[in-house]
């Protein structure tokens, strides 16, 4: 059951939504975070007037609200982002480790307008030598210094 507060939120995701769509910054997709009842941060697709493949509605809404936390994490935050998120947007909510998510439009309802995630997650579990991009592990040896060193530091922030 949704509340009016909770559809408000909603509402304020949708907006970030036709605004960034209206501005031809991205696709049809808003988000916002919360805390303790306030909008700390907000976010739409900017995948196309910035070139970049990750400024999704989320990723951009987690690092404006991380910005203004000062906090590399959303800890007591919620999410409610226009559309049920897309398996990158999905690794960043988790990384980023708010209390909950709230969706509006659901995976099929973007498919349905030419956005479809679902190549993505039939080849998350594909052995390496089967998805459509090669996956090449080289020069391991050297790729273990860096975490040769993190395991030795002693003044790290651990995350």
């Amino acid at each position: 059951m949704c509340t009016t507060k909770k559809l408000e939120f909603m509402e304020e995701a949708v907006n970030a939504a036709l605004k960034g769509m209206n501005n031809n910054e991205g696709g049809p997709f808003g988000c916002i975070v919360v805390k303790d009842g306030k909008i700390v941060g907000r976010g739409n697709n900017k995948v196309t007037s910035t070139n970049d493949p990750t400024a999704h509605a989320e990723v951009t809404a987690i690092r404006d609200a991380c910005k203004n936390l000062n906090s590399f994490q959303l800890d007591g935050c919620e999410i409610y982002t226009s559309c049920e998120p897309c398996p990158m947007c999905l690794g960043a909510i988790y990384w980023a480790r708010p209390d909950k998510v709230y969706y509006g439009s659901s995976q099929s309802d973007a498919a349905a307008i030419g956005f479809d995630d679902e190549f993505i997650y039939k080849e998350i579990p594909l052995p390496y030598e089967e998805r459509s991009i090669q996956f090449i592990q080289v020069g391991r040896d050297v790729a273990l210094k860096p975490f040769n060193e993190w395991a030795k530091k002693e003044d790290k922030t651990e995350y």
